[in-house]
């Protein structure tokens, strides 16, 4: 590639960024003028080269984390204009996985300077087709309920497993959806312990309500055997993950609001995510309305109180269940081990199974190309970053592959479906409650 934004961000490597603002800022004003912090915090020393999927899959300078980000520099500069194709090109393919935040020495928060990127790009050139329909759906909570409940339906047939082996984004998309079929069997039981934990409200997400509906009630049965208890919280949306790292920052604000007002309805105590780009997002809502003077500090205050299921299992214990002589391999969510740095409590988790057998997974902090729609919008980048991902669970030899974010388990379970390597994805909370289950 020839144009201006493809040079400057190649010669990245031997920029030197300055401390101080940019004199004469082409985009004042936008949300990539607000992140110039994080940018000059940029020493393009080149850690995160590595840590990061696009570059191992590309190996091209433009896609990595600092090539990016000298591209947001000349944005603002001026040397390259918004509306340059190239520039919106390597944006784009940026899986935001946030696996350079954690390499990073200088601790340039990266997934901040992404999104106001794409928020500033949005501005002018419109988000893909695509993506458009598929945001607009998941904020709209009737159209999300019948759409999920449709995928429901047609998940409970066999027709998904048969167009699995279609080529291109209808056979990856059938995949997915045949991948959350759950095999994992368990007897019905009632928590008794009494809830000397505290209160939670669980963040009942639009995936994980509509095709994860068991994890979500595992996720109570464990908490309230572990001494939580369950509150209702009444009138949530979508968490707003989705609509922030594509760039449509307005209405991710809009959604985290009313999550804002259900949660301070419930008078929980925690809030209990079991999909790790949501508790993400979640944990950030007090950055995201941090300019709404009527929102910044209910929205801090909120997401002081985010959790992932795993931290609040942790810091129970959590109690032992009984035998599940099951074979599994653990994935790292990027969004809970990255941006939310949760490293320690998943495994907390199934080191509270008996004759769990645990067996390491080679490069299991590396993304697995999921990224929300990322898998949807960019099927080929995205099924690249996968290869490595499914070679490494086969070597394995275990039929469970658990991680905790529905993303990461319909990516990875359409992978090794059309792969035909004989595993299944699973949340490490339905292990602990099958445990529990087998308690009698």
């Amino acid at each position: 590639m020839t144009t201006a934004a493809n040079q400057r961000a190649g010669s990245a490597a031997d920029a030197t960024p300055p401390e101080e603002a940019i004199a004469g800022c082409a985009l004042p004003d936008s949300p990539l003028a607000g992140a110039l912090p994080g940018i000059n915090a940029c020493v393009h020393c080149g850690f995160c080269l590595q840590a990061c999927p696009t570059y191992i899959a590309m190996e091209d300078e433009n896609d990595s984390p600092r090539g990016r980000i000298f591209l947001m520099r000349s944005l603002l500069e001026g040397t390259v204009a918004v509306d340059d194709p190239s520039v919106r090109e390597h944006i784009d393919r940026c899986l935001g996985c946030r696996a350079c935040e954690t390499a990073c020495p200088s601790g340039v928060p990266y997934g901040q300077l992404l999104e106001a990127t794409r928020a500033t790009l949005t501005a002018v050139r419109p988000i893909p087709l695509l993506a458009r329909v598929m945001l607009w759906s998941f904020a709209r909570p009737w159209l999300l309920a019948s759409a999920m409940a449709s995928a429901r339906l047609l998940a409970a047939t066999p027709i998904p497993g048969l167009l699995s082996r279609l080529s291109g984004r209808l056979g990856f998309a059938m995949a997915m959806l045949a991948s959350t079929e759950s095999r994992l069997e368990r007897a019905a039981y009632r928590p008794t312990t009494a809830p000397t934990r505290g209160s939670f409200a669980l963040l009942q997400g639009c995936v994980m309500e509509g095709l994860f509906t068991a994890t979500n009630r595992a996720t109570e049965r464990t908490l309230g055997v572990n001494g939580y208890e369950l509150r209702a919280a009444r009138g949530q949306r979508c968490c707003g993950a989705l609509h922030a790292h594509a760039g449509d920052l307005e209405t991710a604000r809009h959604l985290a609001r009313r999550n804002i007002e259900a949660f301070e309805r419930s008078g929980a105590d925690f809030i209990a995510v079991n999909a790790a780009g949501c508790g993400a997002a979640v944990k950030d809502y007090g950055l995201l309305l941090e300019h709404d003077a009527a929102w910044a500090e209910r929205a801090s205050a909120v997401a002081a109180k985010a959790r992932d299921v795993s931290e609040l299992l942790a810091a129970a214990g959590p109690v032992r269940g009984n035998s599940l002589p099951f074979t599994v391999t653990y994935d790292a969510p990027c969004h809970l081990q990255h941006a939310q740095r949760v490293v320690q409590a998943p495994m907390a988790v199934l080191a509270a199974i008996p004759d769990l057998q645990l067996v390491p997974l080679h490069e299991s902090d590396q993304c697995c190309g999921s990224a929300g729609i990322y898998n949807l919008i960019e099927p080929d980048i995205s099924n690249r970053v996968l290869e490595p991902k499914l070679a490494n669970i086969k070597a394995t030899g275990a039929p469970w592959v658990s991680t905790g974010n529905p993303g990461c388990m319909m990516q990875i379970g359409a992978g090794m479906l059309r792969a035909g390597i004989p595993a299944r994805t699973v949340h490490p909370v339905d292990l602990l409650d099958a445990s529990y289950a087998a308690r009698g």
